[in-house]
């Protein structure tokens, strides 16, 4: 997996073996080919971070800052890892679990992605449906920013007050939902 465009485009970075589903290097071009110049000097959250490849390639495309939150030690340390061997400068790791890390942050961002394990079969944690039923998403994105959530292509969000779901693409199994704030 590589960095695909900007200062540190083409570098090699890693990914633990504890991310089972890294994000695509089509799936992040996709992202951001649909989000533009609104990366530029963005505040960025890389929540289920993994590898960090999504915050990472926000720094790379010139995003002010990111934060990446994984609960995964190993995902952290190669997060880490791959801020020094990219020479990114802006990224800060937090070892947490999501839910924990909204309910104390109280920062707001122009950008907030989120790549959670994907719900499959009846009785899965439904790790998308939780981060945006639970109300804390929309506290936490600016007033024009905006949301990026990837998902099973067959998995269906709930409404989310405080949001609206501004786009939704997919790509072989998965999908990319895209919210705003309601009237932002």
């Amino acid at each position: 997996m590589r960095i695909i465009a900007g200062t540190a485009g083409r570098i090699a970075i890693k990914v633990p073996s504890a991310v089972a589903r890294p994000t695509t290097d089509f799936m992040r071009q996709a992202i951001f080919s649909i989000l533009g110049s609104r990366v530029e000097e963005a505040r960025v959250l890389d929540l289920f971070a993994g590898s960090g490849a999504i915050g990472l390639e926000a720094l790379s495309r010139g995003a002010a800052a990111c934060v990446f939150v994984d609960h995964h030690r190993q995902a952290c340390t190669a997060i880490s890892e791959n801020l020094v061997k990219t020479s990114l400068s802006g990224g800060r790791v937090v070892r947490s679990d999501v839910v924990s890390f909204l309910k104390r942050d109280s920062a707001c961002y122009d950008l907030i992605f989120a790549d959670p394990p994907y719900w499959k079969h009846s009785g899965d944690r439904d790790h998308a449906g939780e981060l945006l039923a639970g109300g804390l998403l929309p506290p936490r994105l600016a007033p024009q920013g905006c949301a990026v959530i990837e998902i099973s292509k067959h998995h269906r969000l709930p409404d989310v007050p405080g949001l609206r779901e501004i786009d939704r693409r997919e790509y072989g199994g998965s999908a990319l939902v895209i919210f705003s704030v309601s009237g932002g």
